[in-house]
């Protein structure tokens, strides 16, 4: 993991600060807070010559380094207009800052929040953004010698608690980044197995893995099917975590687990099939926010549960045309071994709903190029059961600044995913509506009287999003704030 990880808390005079430098925040109208004139006077009036200048306008996201006298260095992050002022503003600030530090080698920076900001979620937000605008892919090179890393920031003005809180939400989404970002032969089944064991000792989880003999004996006949054709040994993962009261029902998140996927014998092309590898960030999600449990142990009952395997061709493979029977019972026609992912979340689902009473399930998975025609890299697309939860989805998104769109489950969708010959297909109607076939096929594996919702993440979990606190063409650990947010801890 290579992002910022010693963030201190300090109670005392910012002005006593011992860092290399100090980010200090200046709204649009330019106006020098009582901060900012504390600054000026240590910088010799740099902060005032900047600002004649003309150098910085107080954009949000917008950074500039200013050097004073004896080679003092302020960094100037804008805010925006004054009154307009949120939490993302703030997330944005703190990913510029960090980016800024890397680009020119500052090791070490004190930050300081803006006086008239007393908003808790927002502190948090801007400790998020110096953690996740830090972060860094690049555990796998070995001859790159501008490598650098932020060595540690020191906090003034935002309470310990809020500190920590914002620093172990960030981290488990760093981790969630490097699982996603490592390629199939380093993120193979067996290592999210491995992570997931290592979180469950660390945060006292049970934790239960299904070998493929296992969970082949125990019915999971769509997650067999689509593990096939590799040698890869596909896991079925289990996370259980009780912190709340015996009788809370537990919450359940399902992470699509696919390490890599070629499509199988309905191959895929062979442009960006490197991109495959990304096909297990709906794990990476599940994964990630069981990380920031075992930091915060918080008093709730919440179930991760990730299917994992590669999907390949081979002459074990499945079919096109195969029927293969699911956890539940329910026989699914193979009409293409690339809607591979729907698949093995059928067992998961049938899983979660067979053996638990959940307040809600949500599944996660980056499950149909279709959602980014659909909503491009800026929103992921989400359907569900219940309107009460996909309220409460929208609200927790609103809060994370993490974009949901809902699609509809409308009867007419659901008939299209009936088959001839079985109960189900995996595949919709030829050239429409991709997104919500995906979506009323898994429908059929949860059980009526469960609150569920899937989230179509394959157009956020990696990719095209231009903002400070992301690496564009790497993973985002989208959505795993807003789940966090969901869950109130």
């Amino acid at each position: 993991m290579s992002n910022l990880l010693k963030i201190l808390y300090n109670s005392g005079d910012w002005q006593k600060h011992t860092a290399d430098a100090i980010a200090v925040g200046i709204y649009k109208d330019l106006k020098l807070s009582r901060q900012l004139q504390g600054v000026n006077r240590i910088l010799g009036r740099g902060l005032s010559n900047a600002l004649s200048g003309n150098i910085i306008k107080g954009d949000i996201g917008e950074v500039k380094i200013v050097v004073g006298k004896k080679g003092l260095i302020a960094i100037l992050y804008g805010l925006g207009e004054r009154n307009k002022v949120t939490s993302e503003t703030f997330r944005i600030a703190g990913g510029s800052i960090s980016k800024t530090c890397i680009k020119n080698k500052i090791k070490s920076f004190s930050f300081i929040t803006p006086i008239d900001i007393k908003d808790n979620y927002m502190h948090q937000a801007a400790i998020e953004g110096l953690v996740l605008g830090s972060y860094q892919f690049n555990e796998l090179k070995t001859t790159d010698t501008n490598n650098f890393n932020i060595k540690s920031a020191t906090i003034y003005g935002i309470r310990k608690k809020v500190i920590e809180k914002g620093n172990k939400i960030a981290q488990g989404v760093c981790l969630a980044r490097d699982l996603d970002n490592r390629p199939g032969n380093i993120a193979t089944p067996s290592h999210l197995a491995e992570n997931a064991k290592k979180i469950g000792k660390e945060g006292g989880m049970k934790v239960t893995i299904f070998d493929r003999d296992k969970f082949t004996k125990m019915g999971m006949g769509a997650l067999a099917g689509v593990a096939a054709g590799t040698d890869v040994p596909p896991k079925f993962i289990i996370m259980e975590y009780w912190g709340g009261p015996k009788k809370q029902k537990p919450k359940i998140l399902v992470g699509k687990g696919l390490t890599f996927d070629s499509g199988g014998i309905s191959i895929k092309p062979s442009s960006k099939m490197d991109e495959m590898k990304y096909d297990m960030c709906g794990s990476g999600v599940v994964l990630g926010v069981m990380k920031i449990i075992q930091a915060l142990k918080p008093k709730i009952n919440i179930i991760g549960i990730i299917p994992s395997t590669e999907n390949m061709s081979g002459d074990k493979a499945y079919r096109p045309g195969d029927v293969l029977t699911a956890y539940n019972g329910k026989t699914i026609e193979v009409l293409n071994t690339d809607a591979e992912g729907r698949l093995i979340l059928a067992d998961a689902l049938s899983y979660a709903s067979k053996h638990y009473s959940p307040e809600y399930i949500l599944d996660f998975a980056t499950l149909t190029g279709a959602v980014v025609v659909a909503l491009g890299h800026v929103a992921t697309g989400i359907m569900g059961t219940n309107k009460k939860l996909i309220k409460k989805i929208k609200t927790a998104a609103e809060n994370t600044d993490e974009k949901v769109w809902e699609f509809p489950l409308w009867d007419e969708y659901l008939d299209q995913v009936k088959s001839n010959i079985a109960d189900v297909k995996n595949v919709g109607a030829p050239m429409q509506a991709g997104s919500i076939a995906g979506g009323a096929f898994l429908k059929s594996f949860v059980k009526d009287d469960i609150p569920w919702c899937h989230f179509d993440i394959a157009g956020t979990a990696w990719g095209d999003k231009n903002i400070s606190y992301q690496n564009k063409g790497t993973a985002t650990g989208e959505v795993i704030r807003l789940v966090v947010n969901l869950l109130g801890i």
